[in-house]
């Protein structure tokens, strides 16, 4: 680069993310500039990186002032109109040649937009989905970066550095061009949602049917956490269980109230997995749960005028109870996975984004949330098929769900006839049963259609489109 001694790597936005992944570029042994609309977030960073070499900024212009060039800006501002916004105040102190990286959570066809329009001034720009939060952020996400390939290997001596890191390399790659970086990070989260929503199901079970207090949930999660489950998110469900209240004495958990926030990228994956025809039931039904806890008032009331069984605690049959729900835990998230990637590469053929699910999921064996010690049997599912149809016709993966379908079972029914919402479950477990069925009631539906809107339907023993006048 020229402009030597500059700043490889502009930072706009000190929030938790901005701050962390500038500290962490710095560590990595990058210089960086670092920029916040507001004075007190760069003062405050620059606290805790004195003696770092972390350039603090106070306007746009001296930004791009402090940067070697060609320039690589980080934006991490809130996603829609605050990032247009800074590109506006950005642009005029660039260079054609120049990269931006947004690495927000961010709707892919904004990306895309804003890549087609910075094009024509000669700017690079990558839409980069940034995963582990906080801890990630400071010390290693999982980065998946969209965009063009020579903005990627322009990007790669800094983004190889400062991404986690597995036993096959960082876990960062070139996703593809255009949206497609923020957008398998909208499925990533979509995964997520499903996943956690999972957990949450297996623990209303476990602790009104099984009878499992915190302090059992937190050795049986520790447990699960030694085999197929292991995972970043059964890891952190172990430490909930074992956190205690400072103001009661009791486990901090009892006294959360039951309602779970969401910021959008769940219900952009449901809305997409609709749109393209690719069902997603696991996360779709996620996203109800999500929405139906945040009705608590509604959920109140209807405590009181609606009927049903109540679950009993069942000691007697709670190691039972617990391996099923092992069982069910396991089968479920793997259809949650096996949706998001039957999404991601429905999207990829639809757009030509060439992506490569097996990469994708090596990516997300470290630093991201969803990260699981499964990813890399899904990693090498891909490796011996890139084009495998369905995760789950996968010969190991079609094997342990044959071998654990009964727990599944017996969890959802004993859920059912314990009165508990396990939605995610079930959801998981009719994809799974549509998936293996030769034949579906689909039929009676499409007769239906062409009986009240004559939209036709196709016969079994020839091909066509056919209308038939039904009898009144």
């Amino acid at each position: 680069m020229s402009n030597a001694g500059g700043a490889e790597l502009g930072v706009i936005g000190l929030g938790v993310m901005g701050a962390n992944l500038a500290l962490n570029v710095e560590e990595k042994g990058f210089p960086v500039a670092v920029f916040n609309r507001s004075r007190d977030k760069t003062d405050e960073l620059m606290v805790e990186a004195k003696g770092k070499k972390v350039i603090p900024t106070y306007s746009y212009q001296e930004l791009a002032e402090r940067l070697a060039r060609p320039r690589q800006v980080l934006i991490m501002v809130k996603a829609g109109a605050p990032v247009d916004q800074t590109i506006e105040h950005l642009v005029p102190y660039l260079s054609p040649g120049d990269i931006i990286i947004d690495g927000g959570n961010e709707f892919y066809t904004n990306t895309e937009r804003r890549a087609a329009e910075l094009a024509k001034k000669g700017f690079e720009f990558v839409g980069m989905g940034v995963s582990g939060g906080e801890e990630g952020a400071r010390h290693g996400p999982s980065l998946m970066p969209g965009g063009t390939a020579a903005a990627y290997e322009r990007l790669r001596p800094i983004v190889s550095k400062i991404a986690a890191q597995v036993s096959d390399g960082p876990c960062v790659t070139h996703i593809g061009p255009g949206g497609s970086g923020h957008y398998v990070k909208m499925v990533h989260n979509g995964i997520e949602y499903g996943d956690m929503q999972l957990i949450a199901e297996i623990y209303d079970l476990l602790r009104n049917v099984g009878g499992l207090s915190n302090e059992q949930l937190a050795e049986t999660f520790h447990e699960w956490n030694r085999g197929e489950l292991e995972s970043f998110l059964i890891e952190v469900t172990e430490a909930v269980f074992r956190e205690k209240d400072p103001e009661t004495g009791g486990h901090l958990l009892d006294q959360i109230v039951d309602t779970a926030q969401m910021k959008g990228t769940g219900s952009w994956t449901v809305k997409e997995g609709a749109e393209l025809g690719s069902p997603i039931p696991t996360i779709a039904s996620s996203v109800d749960a999500r929405l139906m806890s945040a009705m608590r008032p509604l959920r109140l009331e209807g405590a009181k005028r609606l009927s049903g069984p109540k679950p009993t605690p069942n000691k007697a049959e709670q190691a039972q109870i617990i391996a099923d729900a092992r069982a069910a835990l396991y089968a479920a998230k793997t259809c949650s996975y096996a949706q998001g990637l039957g999404l991601l590469a429905r999207a990829s053929a639809e757009r030509s984004w060439d992506l490569n699910l097996g990469e994708i999921a090596r990516i997300w064996k470290g630093g991201c949330i969803i990260r699981a010690a499964f990813l890399g049997r899904i990693q090498a599912a891909y490796g011996r098929d890139r084009g495998l149809a369905n995760l789950l016709f996968d010969g190991d993966f079609a094997r342990e769900l044959a071998e654990r379908q009964d727990g599944w079972r017996r969890t959802v029914g004993r859920a059912i006839q314990s009165g508990i919402p396990v939605a995610t479950l079930t959801a998981s477990l009719s994809y799974y049963d549509a998936l293996r069925r030769e034949r579906l009631p689909a039929n009676l539906t499409q007769a239906q259609r062409d009986f009240f809107g004559a939209h036709t339907f196709e016969r079994l023993d020839r091909p066509g489109h056919f209308h038939h006048e039904w009898n009144q």
